[in-house]
């Protein structure tokens, strides 16, 4: 990615490029006095000193704005600020109202610069400064009015940009914490499980291990029963092992009902879903299918449906093939398209088969409708089929 996202500082040199090409674009403003000194009648003397005053303002503007927010003191800040704008005036002053456009600079970085509470006073202490130099200067009150307005607003937008780089800072700082954190619970209770799974296993297994050990001189048949049962302690640790990562990858519907409501929100997508699910009687293998189909569907009803609405239902019902738990997801989005399932649709509907349930989707009334059905209690050893027209995603 070539461009700098909000509060990120360039990475590269292609990054730095492309926000001093963005800073630079405002320098365009800058045209009058240049105009001034090829067109404005100066002296040589006064244009090379014109030049010289225009670039070190130029470039400690450049510089105040790129190294805002890198651990300058507010004084420091300051006083930069009071050395452009004593360069404003005394250039103002010398060289005429062309000149006075400097003071839109200094009300913008101290926007940029300094935090709300110095720059609600520094703006307007610009903006007064500027009115005073514009008194003075001849003609200036013809460029006052043009001035005025982009130095008092220009800076207080530029607070505003200020305040939303620190926000988006503190987000992704945030966000960091929050996924280390989790990562960190999640390591540490992968490690509590697998103790409480092999802490015993392992245990027994080194204590009989001992114990045949010394049996085999003189009982080799004991010896050979202690081997037979640390064999299946082994295989039971694997079988506890295997278990405990299916459950670890096998999706639950509460959390997915949880994180639809957290994509869908993140989306602008109303969202109306169900309370927390009664699952009594539902195998694993079908929560874990009827989970599966909500991610899908939400998935596809925040990458491609448009939708401003959706609803989640979750109802069991009576069917001629015994009870089941009926999941429905519906939009009022663009629809899916007529040209066929799509991959998703298709290993979700394979999914709920071999859980012995079924998959309809399609075109709705007012949008797309996904159902998918998953047999509870004996039920769910029953074999299922697709029952309806697939699309390929709201």
């Amino acid at each position: 990615m070539s461009g700098v996202g909000i509060g990120q500082r360039p990475q590269n040199r292609k990054q730095q490029m492309v926000k001093s090409l963005w800073t630079a674009i405002w320098l365009i403003y800058l045209s009058a006095p240049v105009s001034d000194l090829l067109n404005g009648g100066h002296s040589t003397g006064v244009r090379i000193l014109g030049w010289l005053g225009l670039v070190v303002f130029v470039g400690w503007y450049m510089i105040l704005v790129f190294r805002t927010g890198r651990g300058e003191t507010n004084a420091v800040v300051l006083g930069s600020l009071a050395v452009l704008a004593a360069q404003s005036t005394l250039l103002s002053l010398t060289l005429g109202r062309e000149w006075l456009v400097l003071f839109v600079y200094v009300s913008i970085a101290s926007g940029a610069a300094l935090p709300l509470r110095l720059a609600r006073w520094t703006i307007p202490a610009t903006s007064a400064l500027l009115t005073v130099v514009a008194l003075a200067v001849p003609d200036g009150t013809a460029y006052l009015a043009g001035l005025l307005i982009p130095a008092f607003l220009g800076g207080f937008a530029m607070t505003g940009v200020r305040e939303l780089v620190r926000t988006t800072v503190a987000l992704r700082e945030a966000r960091a914490t929050v996924a280390q954190l989790a990562a960190n619970e999640e390591r540490l209770r992968l490690a509590r499980d697998l103790h409480d799974l092999l802490g015993h296993s392992l245990s027994l297994i080194t204590l009989k291990s001992e114990l045949a050990g010394r049996m085999l001189p003189d009982h080799p048949d004991k010896a050979a029963q202690q081997v037979a049962d640390i064999e299946n302690v082994s295989r039971q640790a694997l079988v506890d092992v295997r278990e405990a990562v299916t459950g670890y990858r096998r999706p639950r519907l509460a959390g997915e009902l949880a994180g639809t409501r957290v994509a869908l929100t993140a989306a602008d997508v109303i969202a109306d879903l169900p309370d927390e699910p009664d699952l009594t009687g539902v195998p694993e293998e079908s929560e874990s299918a009827l989970a599966w189909a909500l991610r899908e569907a939400v998935t596809n009803v925040v990458r491609h449906s448009g939708a401003r609405r959706c609803v989640v239902g979750l109802v069991r019902r009576q069917t001629l093939d015994g009870p089941v738990l009926e999941l429905s997801v519906e939009d009022d989005g663009s629809g899916g398209s007529a040209s066929g399932p799509g991959n998703g649709l298709t290993g979700l509907a394979e999914r709920l088969e071999k859980a012995g349930g079924s998959l309809e989707a399609g075109r709705a009334r007012s949008g797309f409708r996904l159902v998918a059905r998953v047999p509870t209690g004996d039920a769910g050893n029953a074999a299922g089929r697709l029952t309806g027209p697939v699309g390929s995603g709201a």
